[in-house]
C-alpha cells in the first residue's frame, strides 16, 4: 500500500466497519439478521424442491417463482455471511477485488430480481388479457430464453461499475467503508479523484434496470385491472385479482423498500448515517424473507403442498 499527498495509491484491502455509529450493538443485530437469512434460505429452499417435484406447477407462473427463489438465495447469501463475520468475529477486512466482486454480484442479483418480477407481471397479463394465447406465447423454450436474457442485462449493466473504479479511481483518501457490504457509493466516495462519471453510471443503471422495469410492470398492471373490472361476472373478476395478489405483494416491498432506501441516501442529509446502513440491509434481506411467504399464503398449490410435506412427517 503506498501513500501518495496523503492518499492511498490503490489499497489492497479495505475495512468494512459495519454500521457506524452502532458498533456497541453490532453483535445483537447480527441475531435477527441470521433468522431473517436462515427463513429466507429455508422458505425458497422448500419453494425449489417444491416447485420442481410437482408436476402440476411446471407453469410459467411458478417457474419463475423459482427463478426469483434461487435469485434470492444468491443475493442474501453474497453479503450476510461477510456481515456476520464483521459483526461476531471482528473480521472487517476484504480484499480490493474482492469487495469489487461483492459489489457486482449484488448489483447483479437485484437486476435479475427487478427482471424477474418484470417478467411475472408481462405472464400474468398475457394469462389474463389474452389467455387463448398464454400457452403459445410462454413456452418453455421462451423462459429460458428471459431467464438468460435478465441474468445477461444484470450482468453486463453492473460490470462498467467495476471497470470505472477499478480502472479511473486509482488515489483513495481512506481504505475505511462505513458501511457493512460493499455498496457502490460507499466505495465510490472513498475516492481523491473526480467521482461524477462514476455517480452518473451508477444512476444510468438503475434506471435503465430498475425504472423501466417499474414503467413496464406499472403499465401492465393497469391492464390488467381494466380487463379484470371489465369481466361480466363477479366470480371470475375476484379469480383474476387473486392471482395477482402475491406478485403485487412482492413487487410493492422490494422496489417500494429499495426506493424508500435509494431516496434516504441521496436526500435524507440529517437522518443519521446508521438509519441509511440499516435500510439499505434491510432493503437486500427483507425481500427473500417474505418472497416464499407471501407466496405461501396466497398460493392454493403451493399451500397445500406444504402442509402436506409436513403432515406426513408428523407420526400418526
Amino acid at each position: 500500500m503506498f501513500k501518495l499527498n496523503g492518499t492511498i495509491f490503490m489499497p489492497p484491502v479495505l475495512t468494512l466497519i459495519g454500521i457506524p455509529g452502532l458498533e456497541s450493538v453490532q453483535f445483537w443485530i447480527g441475531i435477527p439478521f441470521c433468522a431473517m437469512y436462515i427463513i429466507a434460505l429455508f422458505g425458497n429452499s422448500l419453494l425449489l424442491v417444491i416447485i420442481k417435484s410437482e408436476r402440476s406447477l411446471h407453469e410459467p407462473m411458478y417457474l419463475f417463482l423459482a427463478m426469483l427463489g434461487a435469485t434470492d438465495i444468491a443475493l442474501s447469501t453474497c453479503i450476510l455471511p461477510k456481515m456476520l463475520g464483521i459483526f461476531w468475529f471482528h473480521l472487517p477486512d476484504i480484499y480490493f477485488d474482492a469487495c469489487l466482486f461483492q459489489m457486482w454480484l449484488i448489483h447483479t442479483f437485484q437486476g435479475i430480481e427487478s427482471g424477474i418480477l418484470l417478467a411475472m407481471a408481462l405472464d400474468r397479463y398475457v394469462a389474463i388479457c389474452d389467455p387463448l394465447r398464454h400457452a403459445t406465447i410462454f413456452t418453455h423454450k421462451l423462459l429460458t430464453q428471459i431467464g438468460v436474457g435478465v441474468m445477461l442485462r444484470a450482468a453486463l449493466l453492473g460490470a462498467p461499475c467495476l471497470i470505472l473504479i477499478k480502472c479511473r479511481l486509482k488515489h483513495f483518501r481512506t481504505t475505511v467503508v462505513s458501511h457493512s457490504y460493499c455498496e457502490h457509493m460507499a466505495i465510490v466516495k472513498l475516492a481523491a479523484e473526480d467521482i461524477r462519471v462514476n455517480k452518473i453510471y451508477g444512476l444510468f443503471v438503475a434506471f435503465i434496470i430498475l425504472g423501466l422495469d417499474i414503467i413496464f410492470i406499472t403499465i401492465s398492471y393497469i391492464r390488467i385491472f381494466i380487463t379484470v373490472f371489465n369481466l361480466p361476472q363477479r366470480e371470475a373478476r375476484l379469480k383474476a385479482f387473486n392471482t395477482c395478489i402475491a406478485h403485487i405483494c412482492v413487487f410493492l416491498e422490494f422496489y417500494l423498500l429499495g426506493f424508500f432506501s435509494f431516496f434516504t441516501h441521496r436526500f435524507g442529509f440529517h437522518i443519521p448515517p446508521y438509519i441509511h446502513i440499516l435500510l439499505s440491509n434491510l432493503y437486500l434481506l427483507v425481500p427473500p424473507l417474505l418472497n416464499p411467504i407471501v407466496y405461501g399464503v396466497k398460493t392454493k398449490q403451493i399451500r397445500d403442498r406444504v402442509s402436506k410435506i409436513f403432515h406426513s412427517k408428523i407420526p400418526s
